[in-house]
């Protein structure tokens, strides 16, 4: 298995996390190699449109699933011949979204992981950590961003 990448959006559709893993034979000014995976920060206006055309994939796929199926239908994921997306809500809409390769089984559970032990742990339980991310202003949180990274390479 392989993760790509990884979202998380709020309540308001901003994207307040984001975070990319690549192979480590690319190669990019910008990298920190450990393990079999490069993490990397893209410049942020393409970190931007990315994070951008992915919420509107997700919302417009999430919006005709309940259309056609109805309320008790959910999205789950979708695949393409280069990647799957994996995505899941809470109850409060955060929306989290993990990009893997094509032969991965269902990250739902995984995604659900992701919320209920680091970002409540690390972000809702920080008390410096702000409610609201106005402004896209993002999660800048290293204790979540470690354990979210430690946490995906044990995956692997």
């Amino acid at each position: 298995m392989v993760v790509y990448s990884f979202y998380i959006f709020d309540r308001h559709t901003e994207c307040i996390y984001a975070k990319t893993w690549l192979p480590t034979s690319a190669s990019s000014a910008d990298t920190t190699t450990t393990g079999a995976l490069t993490t990397t920060s893209a410049p942020r206006a393409t970190s931007s449109d990315d994070a951008k055309l992915i919420f509107g994939t997700v919302f417009s796929l999430r919006n005709m699933v309940r259309k056609l199926g109805g309320d008790d239908d959910a999205f789950v994921s979708y695949r393409t011949a280069h990647y799957k997306l994996h995505f899941y809500e809470t109850a409060s809409s955060l929306r989290l979204v993990m990009l893997t390769d094509t032969a991965t089984l269902s990250m739902r559970n995984v995604l659900h992981q992701i919320y209920i032990n680091l970002w409540v742990e690390y972000v809702v339980k920080n008390p410096l950590s702000p409610v609201e991310h106005k402004g896209g202003a993002g999660v800048r949180n290293e204790l979540f961003e470690l354990a979210l990274d430690q946490f995906i390479r044990s995956l692997m």
